[in-house]
Formats: structure tokens, sequence, C-alpha cells
């Protein structure tokens, strides 16, 4: 069992009892202190009173589910929170990654799985250098305009809504066109307060900015390279 080697507290809210007792079990024996919350509303006060490195957060809770949870959590900051999903699609996955969700898993799981996410998770977090320069000049490529002030993104002159980690990883792709980035590259560059990634999420946010492009007219907004990663496209709108 992979062993916490700093003191890290982990909020485990999940309103079945059976699946808190498996984590919090998980969670003690790697060497991490936990609290549990049964609801959202008392995921949030707990949040608030205690203030947790991460939360493991279901989905599917009463008096609160756990999207709204991570909304709200979000609007105040970039505490990590790994959610837990007992349904098994696509939307689930893509929507908690864009509220800002730092990793997923679904049910069933392993719980050394899970510890095993939480401890990447804290990894990612317990470094912080410096994030994307939100003060750097604006990138225009092809159709695409980004500006780091405003944290604003259009597609030949129409506005394109993005996440902030969208943002970060486009703007990352888009300042050196030529260059090709890994998945840890992505991870390297951007991490930091509100931008814990593991690699996985990676292509969940990339297939986030291609829909929304997408349905903005981008055809070639960000290319794949097989067993290496992501440049930017040529963004010709082709």
């Amino acid at each position: 069992m992979i062993q916490c080697p700093m003191p890290r507290t982990i909020l485990v809210a999940d309103d079945d009892p059976h699946i808190r007792q498996l984590l919090v079990f998980a969670l003690a024996k790697a060497g991490l202190e936990t609290i549990e919350a049964a609801d959202g509303e008392e995921t949030l006060r707990i949040a608030e009173s205690r203030q947790p490195d991460l939360i493991v957060l279901d989905i599917n809770m009463p008096r609160m589910d756990g999207l709204e949870v991570c909304r709200r959590l979000r609007a105040e900051g970039g505490l990590p929170i790994l959610f837990l999903s007992s349904r098994d699609d696509e939307i689930d996955r893509i929507l908690g990654i864009e509220l800002g969700a730092d990793d997923y898993v679904t049910k069933p799981f392993s719980p050394r799985e899970v510890v095993a996410r939480v401890m990447a998770v804290l990894r990612r977090t317990a470094a912080h250098p410096p994030a994307v320069d939100r003060a750097a000049g604006a990138i225009r490529h092809g159709r695409l305009a980004l500006d780091p002030e405003s944290w604003d993104a259009s597609w030949a002159g129409a506005p394109v809504p993005l996440t902030v980690t969208e943002f970060g990883i486009l703007r990352t792709l888009a300042a050196m066109p030529s260059k090709v980035f890994s998945r840890d590259a992505l991870i390297d560059r951007l991490r930091g307060p509100g931008f814990a990634l593991t690699d996985r999420t990676i292509d969940s946010h990339v297939r986030n900015l291609r829909a929304k492009f997408a349905q903005a007219g981008a055809q070639d907004l960000i290319e794949t390279r097989p067993g290496i990663g992501y440049r930017i496209g040529p963004c010709s709108g082709a």
C-alpha cells in the first residue's frame, strides 16, 4: 500500500455508509486522516469548517448532488476533488471534469485504486509552480484568438466559453504551435493552484475543447500525435 509522507486530510462524501467505511479504512492504511459526510449539504459544511486537502465526492447524493457541491466549491477555490460515479458514461465524466474535478473513479471500484488516484492528485497539488501567465499578450493562430488577461477565447470572432483548465491547455498549445506536448508536459505547464490534473483527465479536456470549438465551425483545433501527445492544429476551419 502506498504511504503518504505528509499528514493529509481526506473528506469522504458518499451516502452509502459501506462505501465510506471501505474508503476510510483504505485511506487510513495509507497514512491519511479522514472525515466523513453523508450528503451534499454536510459536505459543504465540513469542507468549509475543516479545510480538507482533498474530497472524494460521490455524484449521486441526497440534499445536493456532487455536481452542485463541486460547482460551489470551485466558486470558492481550488480544493482537489476526485469524483465517484455509479454511472459509467462519458457525460458524467466530462461534466465532472468541466466543473473542475481532478480525477474520477467509477463504481464498482477497488479501494486501492481510489487510494492510488488520491495520492496522484495530492502529489500534483503538493508543488505549486507558477501557472499560466495571465498577463501575457493575446495569441492568434489561424481563426483562434486567446486573451490571457480576460481569459476569453474566440473562433473567427465568435466567443467560445471555456473553463479555466481548458483555456490553460489551449493557450499552452497555441503559444508554441510547432511543439507536440505529451500529457505529462501539459500537466507540468499547468499544474499549480486551480490546475490539479492527472494524465487521464487531459484527454477529457481535449475532447471538451474539440466539441466546443466544433460547434463554432472548428474541425482542426487540436491534432493528436499517437503515442506522443497533442499539438495545436492549423485552426483554419477545415
